[in-house]
């Protein structure tokens, strides 16, 4: 844990306990967390795109954990504004984690394309990156490797979704390959890692995004100062 500009960053186990917490003492259920991650994306794609956001192109890239069904959330969100959204899977349907699969069951009942790992990238206007989370030790491998890479080669705009995938949220070591990221919306605290000077390039611009983590949790990790007052995202 570390402490800039009056904000806390947090590594990735203290983060792992802030949404331990946050369930299972509080009730706060994943669900509702994944909800408040995954519109606070969407509202960021809406600010980053051009003035007329109606048929604009995103894709939203997932993987299997929590990550990618934030990822999902967002998707379903950016249909409803009139977004054109795609949805590119870097898991089959039946590896993903329980409440992943929740948001993979509603995105095909809203009859929004689910699109496989190897679907080649077309002129989207926006990519949201939401294919692994703070839990990452090593390279990413495989699909994801290949969906990084394939990202970062089409030179459209890159959202993250809580950290650049492929970079070590607690140290900010950046793996090989990792998204390049034009901004990038971390949830509840901002990592460690982002402190890093090798971290910057890759994390573009740093936005914070409320997901309802009951102020007591922020208060017994040190975060004192109030971060949302009128605003569900801060630039940070």
């Amino acid at each position: 844990m570390q402490e800039k500009a009056g904000v806390v960053y947090v590594t990735a186990d203290e983060m792992r306990r802030i949404d331990d917490v946050t369930i299972r003492e509080f009730h706060v259920d994943v669900l509702m967390l994944m909800e408040n991650a995954g519109r606070a994306t969407a509202t960021l794609v809406t600010r980053m795109l051009p003035r007329t956001t109606i048929g604009k192109r995103v894709a939203c890239l997932v993987g299997g954990g929590n990550n990618g069904g934030d990822g999902m959330v967002a998707a379903r969100h950016l249909a409803n504004w009139g977004i054109n959204v795609e949805v590119i899977a870097g898991t089959a349907k039946d590896r993903m984690k329980s409440a992943p699969l929740r948001q993979w069951d509603i995105l095909e009942k809203m009859e929004i394309p689910i699109l496989s790992a190897d679907y080649v990238l077309r002129d989207y206007d926006l990519l949201i990156d939401g294919l692994i989370g703070y839990g990452l030790e090593g390279n990413p491998r495989d699909r994801v490797a290949m969906m990084i890479k394939n990202a970062n080669g089409t030179g459209r705009p890159i959202l993250a979704l809580d950290l650049p995938s492929g970079m070590n949220a607690t140290t900010g070591e950046i793996y090989d390959p990792c998204i390049k990221a034009t901004a990038t919306v971390t949830l509840a605290l901002p990592k460690t890692g982002f402190l890093s000077p090798s971290a910057s390039p890759y994390v573009g611009d740093l936005y914070l995004a409320d997901i309802s983590i009951p102020r007591k949790v922020y208060e017994s990790f040190g975060q004192q100062k109030t971060l949302f007052q009128d605003d569900s995202l801060v630039k940070i």
